[in-house]
């Protein structure tokens, strides 16, 4: 299951990155074959090993051309548009796999689905996707490259330091790497602050609506 939440989640990241490109004019994504949810097509072997063994890795990066960018109002703002697709196509899909967990948790109480096995395994996809896409997303807006937050928050940054720190995203992202590696504790300590707010937008809102469903209903209210 760990390898279909992680594979549906990077492909909806990569995918949306090359469709948001695609928006913007530059259809290179696109004839690399990038605008696809096939896990095939965006998934980085090494990165994705990261995933499974260190809970840290990659995925081959979406092709842009931004001289391409022809429906942007200047090339930064393509940019930026096309950098917060990734992380937004994340909190997007936590939202609705968050909605379908609610969904099933309360059909099962209200028709005593509550031992079935196959229910029981959707709850826990949708609960499992829910998680990891917060944590992509959240990590995705860190400001450092080569990650989605520097492109988009480094734009307000003065234009020539901005283009200077991009040509060199590979190297400062591998040390990035090391660091994340190394510091992993720490990482997750800051990203579990960050997470708070996404987490409350999301869960509180869908988890209330369906609590007040389930009180209608006559069925005990869900604890989230």
């Amino acid at each position: 299951m760990t390898i279909l939440v992680l594979s549906l989640s990077i492909s909806v990241h990569e995918a949306s990155h090359a469709y948001a490109a695609f928006r913007m004019g530059d259809d290179t994504a696109a004839l690399s074959c990038r605008l696809t949810l096939n896990p095939l097509k965006h998934i980085d072997p090494i990165g994705f090993l990261m995933f499974l063994i260190l809970g840290i890795g990659y995925a081959k990066p979406v092709p842009i051309n931004p001289a391409r960018f022809t429906e942007a109002k200047s090339t930064r703002q393509g940019i930026v548009y096309t950098s917060l697709w990734g992380p937004l196509s994340n909190i997007i899909l936590s939202a609705i796999s968050w909605f379908l967990y609610c969904l099933l948790y309360t059909a099962a109480v209200a028709f005593g689905w509550v031992s079935s096995s196959i229910l029981l395994m959707f709850m826990k996809l949708f609960s499992n996707l829910y998680v990891v896409n917060i944590w992509l997303a959240v990590f995705n807006l860190l400001p450092v490259p080569p990650l989605d937050g520097y492109k988009i928050f480094g734009a307000l940054l003065p234009q020539d330091i901005y283009y200077k720190v991009l040509q060199k995203e590979r190297i400062i992202g591998l040390v990035f790497i090391v660091i994340v590696i190394f510091f992993q504790g720490a990482l997750s300590t800051v990203l579990g602050w960050v997470r708070l707010p996404f987490d409350f937008i999301i869960r509180q809102p869908i988890g209330w609506v369906f609590q007040k469903i389930q009180i209608a209903l006559g069925l005990p209210p869900m604890a989230f």
